[in-house]
């Protein structure tokens, strides 16, 4: 897995990059065709959907700064701090960063159907996120622990996983052979946005799709999240629970109070 797509002289592209931007643009093109179904505002949800961008992004990118700046950014040039072509995004911080710009954007024009927008959007986050997973498993970033079946897979010299796990025996070309981690995810991700495609047209009250995406996506990244070996001992709770765990334990109670919490108000 060679994490270079092609070079435009001596610049390089990188297939994470290309891929999460294909995540970005297939979730936001799903998300305005769903969004016909609800009559929302075309150039709303056109102008919208570059706030999340932008949004998404630099969440993304500052979490992960701020994760790793004693081990990766400090002392470093702030081009370097910025450049995030080949890797360095949180999705945690992105997901933070453009439910903010969602929530802005509603305040600033007045009278945008919130919870109507965020159902439009939902089902679109796990499709991208699943493209940009594949760009993690290009680069070799989010990779999993070691393991010896049929479909493990291994990373060339120099990429993180490398670095970290070391090669294999005999091979000074790749590391050692470990759970597709990445691939995992991506997978998860496409059936949960298959799901929630399908609650889009059967929802019961505006939010639901949204709430159920916060609940889906917890459980599918907290059982992805024991394969994982890029973190470190000093990350977790307890011994075992990894910081993606830790962001599940949060995230899904709060799926599921407002789910409870928008089933009530429709009824009531």
């Amino acid at each position: 897995m060679d994490p270079i797509a092609f070079k435009i002289g001596g610049f390089a592209i990188y297939w994470y990059g290309i891929l999460v931007a294909g995540g970005f643009l297939a979730g936001l093109w799903t998300a305005s065709r769903r969004c016909v179904l609800d009559k929302l505002d075309g150039k709303a949800i056109s102008d919208l959907g570059v706030w999340i961008i932008i949004a998404a992004m630099l969440g993304a990118r500052a979490l992960h700064v701020i994760s790793y700046w004693e081990d990766q950014y400090a002392g470093r040039p702030l081009w370097q701090v910025l450049d995030f072509r080949a890797g360095g995004l949180v999705f945690y911080g992105g997901f933070i960063g453009a439910v903010l710009a969602v929530l802005l954007y509603s305040r600033l024009h007045g009278k945008q159907p919130l919870w109507k927008i965020a159902d439009a959007f939902a089902p679109s986050i796990p499709l991208g996120h699943a493209l940009g997973r594949l760009g993690c498993l290009m680069f070799g970033c989010c990779f999993g622990i070691e393991c010896n079946l049929p479909w493990a897979v291994q990373f060339p010299a120099h990429s993180p996983a490398f670095d970290a796990l070391g090669q294999a025996p005999a091979d000074a070309a790749h590391s050692v052979q470990v759970h597709p981690t990445q691939v995992y995810s991506a997978l998860l991700n496409l059936a949960l946005y298959g799901g929630l495609a399908w609650l889009y047209r059967h929802k019961r009250f505006d939010g639901q799709v949204f709430a159920a995406y916060l609940v889906g996506y917890s459980i599918c990244r907290f059982a992805v999240e024991f394969f994982r070996g890029d973190y470190l001992a000093g990350e977790l709770w307890l011994g075992w629970i990894k910081p993606g765990q830790q962001l599940s334990l949060l995230l899904l109670p709060v799926g599921v109070a407002l789910l409870v919490f928008l089933r009530r108000r429709a009824r009531g």
